[in-house]
């Protein structure tokens, strides 16, 4: 019987930040580039309980997120790195204290890698993906098989000051969890996750709105880029239990791309009957994004580091080719070969 009894909370290091919050009046919180919605509800949520301990603090994300989020509580005060750089720095440069949230690496800050790695202020991170890469912080919270950053921050809240959650806090942690649970159907498989859920719930939030907001809000350009993907762009390699997807820039531009536009799709490729591995290759500017989910026992995670420069979970994972999409593509197929064995 699989045992769903998470430990109670994940303590060790939240003494430790819990001093560093209060020995620091300027405070900085940063996540990813292209964050998403565990991303956003993290530094949310943090930024607002640390503001209520009276601190002064920022949000920086890297670039842009998505339209769906932006219904959250605090979002437009959001500093977005590549488009307010000098401010940006400059609050990196007087922080005191830094949090690192949702990433493993400061590499996945992309520009606003070197900012952060030459700030003199202390550094924390929390963040539940697999091998933090820990020199570059002062202290590490990581916990790989919580169901999200978001459940962390609340852990951590909980451990420091209770009293100080509230609805605000709330919603930016239940979209933060729902997000990377892909709504409660992955990564949450402990009863403790549903007992956090009920909490915020009990704080005044809305479940049924939120969900809406987040999941039943696509524009019709959105709609249409999936219905795109799912007839025209599905291939599907039966022998390997794979299905993929691909999109070039020049068809994200036809359907008038915007960020986030792209969330989820690879999910739709996974939920074939049948299918163990998914991957969607997205074009970028200099790059082809790649988003890998599986199924069982196959890690992505391995997949991604080892191949394409990238990482995340077991069964969630990112990656980046610096070839051409037909390149990327030709490499992912013939490395199923190699993995057969595993995809059965």
């Amino acid at each position: 019987m699989q045992d769903h009894n998470q430990p109670e909370s994940i303590t060790p290091g939240f003494s430790e930040v819990s001093e560093l919050i209060r020995k620091n009046g300027e405070i900085c919180i940063i996540t990813h580039h292209n964050p998403d919605g565990d991303a956003i509800g993290s530094v949310l949520a943090l930024y607002h309980f640390v503001k209520k301990r009276g601190k002064n603090v920022c949000v920086i994300v890297p670039n842009g997120f998505p339209r769906f989020l932006s219904w959250l509580p605090g979002s437009e005060l959001i500093l977005l790195y590549d488009r307010q750089k000098e401010l940006c720095d400059s609050r990196i440069h007087s922080a005191g204290l830094i949090f690192a949230l949702d990433l493993n690496n400061p590499k996945r800050l992309e520009k606003a890698c070197d900012a952060f790695c030459e700030s003199a202020a202390k550094k924390v991170l929390i963040d539940h993906h697999l091998d933090p890469e820990r020199k570059w912080f002062d202290v590490v919270i990581s916990a790989s098989e919580t169901s999200s950053t978001a459940e962390m921050v609340y852990d951590f809240m909980k451990s420091d000051d209770p009293g100080l959650l509230d609805r605000e806090i709330a919603l930016a942690l239940f979209t933060g969890i729902m997000t990377d649970t892909g709504s409660f159907s992955y990564n949450c498989n402990y009863s403790r996750t549903y007992r956090i859920v009920a909490e915020l719930i009990d704080l005044g939030i809305d479940a049924v709105d939120v969900h809406q907001r987040v999941y039943d809000t696509f524009s019709e350009d959105r709609l249409r880029l999936l219905g795109y993907c799912l007839s025209r762009k599905l291939t599907v390699i039966p022998e390997y239990r794979t299905a993929y997807i691909t999109l070039t820039r020049e068809e994200l531009k036809a359907h008038h791309h915007r960020t986030g536009d792209t969330e989820g799709i690879v999910n739709y490729a996974l939920s074939i009957e049948g299918i163990r591995l998914a991957a969607l290759f997205t074009e970028k500017e200099d790059r082809i994004r790649i988003s890998f989910r599986s199924r069982g026992e196959f890690s992505v995670n391995d997949l991604a580091r080892r191949h394409f420069l990238g990482g995340g979970h077991k069964n969630a994972a990112g990656g980046d080719s610096y070839g051409s999409m037909e390149e990327t593509v030709e490499r992912f197929r013939s490395l199923l070969k190699k993995y057969h064995s595993l995809l059965k």
